[in-house]
């Protein structure tokens, strides 16, 4: 029996608002373990942030004896300004391979889940990679 998304997902979504500012979801990013946020306007998915698109946006030197007030001003940007738009996702009954050769195809670490255009879980390359090496115990074959 295949695996699918619905099995591995995380249901516990985090999301931001696109004009949230990158301030929030620095917070977020610093207090979590996880590095994409699920980025909605008025319950729609509009977008994904990932740690690395954050990181990108701000000033290296926050948080040093080098920052500045420009360096600061930085977190000031909006989500919307940073994220990526319009978001590959996947369906909650889409098998492991199928999930797993979509993250590859489009270079993306993670892929929302929509169930009826309903934003209802996130699967990551990590989620995907835990799931394969648990078949494989499961099997009798290592990972």
């Amino acid at each position: 029996m295949p695996i699918i998304i619905a099995d591995i997902m995380s249901t516990r979504v985090v999301t931001v608002e696109m004009d949230d500012r990158l301030t929030v979801a620095k917070e977020i990013f610093d207090q979590a373990s996880f590095h994409h946020l699920l980025v909605v306007d008025e319950y729609q998915l509009e977008g994904v942030l990932s740690e690395r698109d954050l990181l990108r946006a701000i000033s290296p030197n926050l948080g040093s004896s080098a920052e500045t007030a420009r360096d600061l001003e930085t977190l000031q940007k909006r989500v919307h300004q940073v994220m990526t738009r319009n978001p590959v996702t996947v369906a909650p009954h889409i098998n492991l391979d199928t999930a797993t050769r979509i993250l590859l195809e489009n270079d993306i670490g993670c892929l929302p889940v929509l169930e009826d255009g309903k934003l209802v879980g996130i699967v990551t390359w990590k989620d995907l990679l835990r799931a394969y090496c648990e078949y494989r115990a499961q099997n009798q074959s290592e990972c």
